[in-house]
C-alpha cells in the first residue's frame, strides 16, 4: 500500500470514527437517568473511540511528513 492510499484510508477511519464517537456521546446525553453501569460502559467506550482517534492522528501527521519528505527529494 502507498503512503497516499495509507493516508488516505487513515483519513477514512478517522471520519467514520469521529462520527461513531459522536453517536455514542449523543446516545449518552440522550438516555437520562438510566442504567449507570450501561452509561458507564457507554462512555468508556466513547473515551476509548478518542484514543484511538488520536492514534490515528498521529499517524497522519507521520504519514504527511513523510509524503511532504518524499516530494522534497
Amino acid at each position: 500500500m502507498s503512503t497516499k492510499d495509507e493516508l488516505r484510508q487513515i483519513e477514512e477511519d478517522l471520519t467514520r470514527l469521529r462520527a461513531e464517537n459522536q453517536d455514542v456521546r449523543d446516545q449518552i446525553r440522550d438516555m437520562g437517568a438510566t442504567d449507570q453501569i450501561e452509561v458507564s460502559a457507554m462512555i468508556s467506550q466513547a473515551d476509548e473511540q478518542v484514543e484511538l482517534i488520536a492514534e490515528l492522528e498521529r499517524r497522519r501527521d507521520r504519514l504527511i511528513e513523510r509524503l511532504e519528505e518524499e516530494g522534497a527529494r
